[in-house]
């Protein structure tokens, strides 16, 4: 189980992604999305996002990742807490993913293991080629311990001279 539990919200997503890359500059914006499952949570459908992100120019790829009948999922056992796997049923909505690939003007794509999911990569790669600017963060320097350090020794100092003849009289 995930972050979110065992809910997809694909429609939420791909409202996220595309609010995300309304404003990039580019020759071409993409969505990948890449899920397991059918879209089972969220407010937002995720035909409604599709069009959205159309409507701003942004493509989008969808891939269906598993196996076709069963996969193994991680379960902690309560009593125990040794993680051990279970098989469920894979679920996915492969007309709805190439529905979304469709109103995305993009493509569709299966991959049931790291071979075909590389492949498929390396497809939408050559298909699309455009440069983005990621943002960098300069690395802080903390002064933090040069008063800490100060301020501990002089912590222990008081600690040591109130038990001396320099003790507080009340």
């Amino acid at each position: 189980m995930g972050l979110a539990g065992d809910a997809t919200a694909i429609g939420s997503g791909l409202a996220v992604c595309a609010n995300r890359l309304r404003d990039q500059p580019g020759k071409s914006k993409i969505i990948i999305l890449l899920t397991d499952g059918s879209n089972n949570a969220g407010k937002i459908t995720p035909y409604a996002a599709a069009q959205a992100a159309a409507a701003l120019g942004i493509k989008i790829y969808t891939i269906g990742a598993g196996s076709a009948d069963v996969a193994k999922f991680p379960v902690r056992d309560p009593f125990t807490g040794q993680r051990t796997y279970t098989t469920i049923p894979v679920d996915i909505d492969e007309d709805a993913l190439r529905k979304i690939a469709e109103i995305g003007h993009g493509k569709f794509f299966r991959a049931a293991d790291t071979d075909a999911m590389a492949h498929v990569y390396e497809t939408i790669n050559k298909l699309e080629k455009s440069k983005v600017v990621a943002k960098h963060f300069e690395h802080a320097t903390e002064y933090f311990p040069w008063a800490l350090y100060p301020g501990l020794f002089f912590l222990g100092l008081e600690i040591v001279l109130s038990h001396t003849r320099w003790r507080r009289v009340p």
